[in-house]
């Protein structure tokens, strides 16, 4: 009984821009199958189309690729014996093996001038017809070859198809799908500058990286019975890897996702405050489900679940509200300590904290301390870092409704009465600031909002916040008592406030 090869998967870009999260998306799902079935991931670079490559992409695929916690076991930097794994170093491959194939009377040169070709297709499209090359260099004499060549006449190498054939492959989402060759283009192999086409450099490198799964995006399904005739061409077809095409990603509106509707780069995500563990969580969830309800899954967990047979062939749409909820489950669990090197740099873009050398050991446990009451309620790391502006400074305007309700006289009499009482708290602890309210509570039969209200405005401007009496501590006793202060001589301005003005704000 013969015995299935290892689960060999790759995910394989194109540097001309950013990693989106579609792609991201593919290379996650080969990543799953790979783990799920003890097998390895590959990275490999297809940098064949020159006139688009980006070498600051290259860095960024990288980047993106280890941010996401998807390590490739083959690629660059990891030589697994079937490098190189960036395709621009395997020219003589591919030349090589187009060679082979006009050998073999699989292939033929074409010396047609991109003159010509534009004179064919527009002739086609004025006779309603299908766009195609003419295949005029097919049946060339072997003699007229030679003379072009020796000639230094500059030529593609195209496939010959053949006619009348089904061209059929099993994939392994969406079943048996067929091709007739008829309807295929003699399409190109090598290009005049002697680099490949997509087509070539991806069949020849994934039989010779042994890869057994393809797993890519929807948008190859037209492409494949073209590999498939090169696998045959070469006489690989018994090794043929199986497919798999991935559903597309859709935008919220159902339209095509674009940069503007959610297609930013991976790279985007992580500036815009979300944390690697929710994107591969979310993104896992992107045309496949476990088969229960659950959602919220770690990668191990995932791993154990991954099935090609409950990928979805139906569209998945990307929904960002969704994305922001499990970021902010993951935050929620996340160890504050972990959190406090993505918070800093934006408190000191902000001018909050010093931006100077590495933070002492103070302002680290302080960070910890406020990051502890503000993370289960933000959903981004940009979002709380932007709520922890009361830690840092004092109330420059008062949220507009809310002063309006509650500072008056009885508001400011309320707050110079919680003034006294806490300047003579020495050990100024959130359950010191707590017995003190509901003695005073007690006393003077006001209700606990009535003084909590005025407070939390007085002390961070707005009406909503991490719970008083511990956002208190963390600010301190001094910063606390000023701000109560300038809160009280606000209050006893002449009563001349309007909308926008004296400190009221309508935010």
């Amino acid at each position: 009984m013969a015995v299935a090869p290892k689960v060999r998967v790759r995910f394989a870009p194109s540097p001309t821009g950013y990693l989106h999260v579609g792609g991201a998306r593919s290379a996650l799902f080969n990543y799953l199958f790979a783990r799920r079935f003890g097998g390895d991931f590959l990275l490999r670079i297809e940098d064949t189309d020159r006139s688009r490559f980006v070498e600051e992409s290259l860095t960024e695929i990288y980047d993106s690729l280890k941010w996401l916690g998807l390590n490739w076991d083959e690629g660059p930097g990891k030589d697994g014996g079937c490098g190189p794994y960036v395709q621009s170093e395997r020219l003589d491959i591919y030349g090589k093996m187009a060679a082979r194939l006009i050998d073999a009377g699989h292939a033929y040169r074409c010396f047609c001038t991109a003159e010509r070709l534009a004179e064919v297709r527009a002739g086609q499209e004025k006779n309603g017809e299908a766009t195609g090359y003419d295949r005029q260099c097919r049946g060339l004499p072997q003699s007229e070859v030679e003379r072009n060549v020796s000639g230094g006449a500059p030529f593609v190498i195209r496939l010959k198809i053949p006619a009348g054939r089904i061209v059929a492959f099993d994939d392994l989402i969406r079943g048996k799908i067929e091709y007739n060759s008829d309807v295929l283009d003699d399409f190109v192999l090598m290009k005049t500058d002697g680099f490949p086409t997509y087509h070539i450099a991806n069949v020849i490198d994934d039989h010779e990286m042994k890869i057994t799964h393809v797993l890519r995006g929807d948008e190859w399904i037209s492409s494949t019975p073209k590999h498939v005739l090169l696998y045959e061409a070469f006489g690989w077809a018994d090794t043929m890897p199986a497919f798999a095409h991935l559903p597309v990603i859709l935008s919220p509106d159902g339209g095509k996702l674009s940069k503007r509707k959610g297609a930013a780069s991976v790279m985007d995500y992580k500036r815009a405050g979300f944390l690697p563990e929710a994107l591969f969580n979310f993104l896992a969830l992107l045309g496949w489900a476990p088969g229960d309800d659950r959602e919220k899954m770690s990668v191990d967990e995932l791993i154990a679940a991954f099935s090609l047979s409950q990928v979805s062939p139906k569209a998945s749409v990307f929904d960002e509200k969704k994305l922001e909820w499990m970021n902010g489950l993951y935050m929620a669990e996340r160890p504050s300590e972990l959190l406090v090197d993505d918070i800093l740099p934006i408190w000191k873009e902000r001018g909050w904290v010093s931006s100077g050398s590495a933070p002492d050991r103070a302002l680290l446990e302080h960070a910890v301390r406020i990051i502890d009451l503000m993370k289960t309620r933000s959903r981004r790391i940009t979002e709380l870092a932007g709520a922890s502006e009361c830690f840092f400074v004092d109330p420059a305007e008062y949220e507009e409704k809310s002063a309006k309700k509650c500072f008056n006289a009885e508001g400011a009499e309320r707050l110079s009465l919680l003034l006294k009482t806490l300047e003579g708290i020495d050990d100024f602890v959130h359950t010191k600031i707590e017995e003190s309210y509901r003695g005073i509570s007690e006393s003077h039969s006001i209700s606990i909002g009535g003084l909590i209200l005025p407070t939390r405005l007085a002390v961070s401007g707005t009406s909503n916040g991490p719970g008083l009496y511990e956002m208190m501590e963390v600010i301190g006793k001094e910063n606390v008592l000023r701000r109560i202060s300038a809160a009280i001589n606000y209050i006893a301005q002449p009563l001349t406030k309007t909308e926008g003005h004296n400190g009221i704000t309508g935010k």
